[in-house]
């Protein structure tokens, strides 16, 4: 009986800064352990702060922005951080998790080429048409803040190392499957495809459009159909 294989649609409304719910750390800078409320107010701080670090930058996006967008005054901002630097910690959990929590779903199925083919799908629509025009939020961080803030960089690398286990895991198991030949490297083809991803989006940047982006996850595709 041959197997069954789930590809699910791609939904083309996701939008990656109100994609998915995050989790994130329910205790304050200080170590206490947060009530609801605070919790809400954590999150709050962290949204708007994203949403403005997204759309302005890191450095030039001031605490007094931040707590204007969120309504809470700057005792709160750092009764919950400590610093700048810890909300900015905190705005990298919560792109990791968007991100990641929008392909979710298509990467815990990603076991044929077929879905690998919705996963393009979806990473194309969410830049499609002029939104998400920063690019991939984790690699509008990482371009900022790599070279300048080591620990920031680290954080940003084990997302990106999430993302890539992810797709390798599809690779091997479609290899396991036999859709893909042994000589087939889940390795180095997550990798490609996660610079695929990183490249497309910096040319879309420009372009204002996703040809790029298309280009080159089509490409890589078609070589493992190829295979």
């Amino acid at each position: 009986m041959a197997a069954v294989h789930t590809v699910l649609k791609p939904p083309f409304h996701f939008r990656y800064a109100c994609s998915v719910a995050t989790t994130l750390n329910g205790a304050s800078a200080g170590g206490q352990r947060l009530t609801r409320k605070g919790q809400e107010t954590r999150r709050r701080i962290v949204s708007e702060a994203a949403a403005l670090m997204y759309e302005h930058g890191v450095t030039p996006t001031r605490i007094e922005e931040v707590q204007a967008a969120a309504g809470v005054s700057a005792s709160q901002i750092y009764h919950y951080f400590g610093d700048k630097d810890g909300l900015v910690r905190a705005v990298i959990e919560h792109q990791t998790e968007s991100v990641l929590g929008v392909q979710k779903p298509l990467l815990a199925n990603l076991d044929s080429i077929a879905a690998l083919v919705a996963w393009r799908d979806v990473i194309v629509s969410i830049h499609r048409d002029g939104r998400n025009q920063h690019g991939c939020p984790m690699g509008s961080l990482s371009s900022e803040l790599s070279r300048s803030t080591p620990g920031a960089r680290a954080e940003l690398l084990a997302g990106f190392n999430r993302w890539g286990q992810a797709l390798r895991n599809g690779l091997r198991a479609m290899r396991t499957r036999g859709e893909l030949p042994d000589r087939v490297d889940p390795e180095r083809f997550a990798l490609a495809l996660l610079a695929a991803v990183q490249g497309g989006l910096v040319l879309t940047q420009a372009r204002r459009d996703t040809v790029a982006l298309e280009a080159a996850l089509d490409t890589l595709i078609d070589c493992l159909r190829g295979h």
